[in-house]
């Protein structure tokens, strides 16, 4: 089960979206091993029908807030931002706007690094401050994936932002117009320019053809 696409904003897509690492339920695990562990020996030692409904239950309440924490845990990376979101009936999350992160960093431990996971440090400006998600499945490839988001929401927020207008062409100053038809006149006079080249640069100087 996904994010809903109707949480979306307009124009928002979904980069990347994934559960905790499994080592999050472990201990779930663990329980599970166990109690097929002793209904194998319940089996071998004929004992009472009633006893693997006991072993049953005991299971199961060990397990289950486990089990649907971990499967109603998504995190979920979009171009606009970074979403946690959790829970069964009654839902809670946090949502980082990626234009507002300023650092990302994660820590594993030997055994977590064997395993691919590990915890995330999010820094973001504003009220977000410090935001720690654990078990994360390869965290140094999902900060790299933020770090990406980010920089191509950053881009295209500046991209979207209007251009500063082009400032105006200065107006042709008279004066040095006239200054040059005087120091072209001045060429002629003196043979420097011949006729049509003297017609060809005033045309050129006052607009002409």
């Amino acid at each position: 089960m996904g994010y809903p696409e109707r949480l979306l904003s307009e124009g928002e897509t979904i980069e990347s979206q994934f559960r905790p690492h499994w080592l999050g339920i472990i201990r779930e695990v663990l329980v599970i091993l166990a109690g097929i562990a002793v209904a194998i020996v319940v089996a071998v030692l004929e004992w009472s029908g009633w006893i693997y409904l006991i072993l049953v239950a005991v299971v199961a309440v060990l397990i289950t807030g486990g089990l649907v924490r971990w499967f109603t845990t998504l995190h979920v990376i979009t171009n606009e931002r970074l979403i946690y979101r959790t829970g069964f009936i009654g839902k809670k999350g946090t949502e980082i706007p990626l234009e507002v992160i300023q650092n990302v960093a994660f820590g594993q431990t030997i055994l977590e690094r064997m395993l691919g996971t590990g915890d995330l440090m999010v820094e973001s400006a504003g009220t977000h401050g410090q935001t720690r998600y654990r078990d994360i499945p390869k965290p140094e490839r999902v900060q790299s994936l933020i770090y990406e988001a980010r920089e191509a929401r950053q881009l295209s927020i500046r991209g979207d932002a209007p251009a500063p207008p082009a400032a105006p062409a200065p107006p042709r100053s008279e004066e040095s117009t006239a200054s040059q038809l005087e120091r072209l006149s001045r060429l002629h006079d003196q043979g420097k320019l011949t006729d049509a080249e003297f017609a060809a640069e005033k045309s050129k100087l006052i607009g002409g053809p």
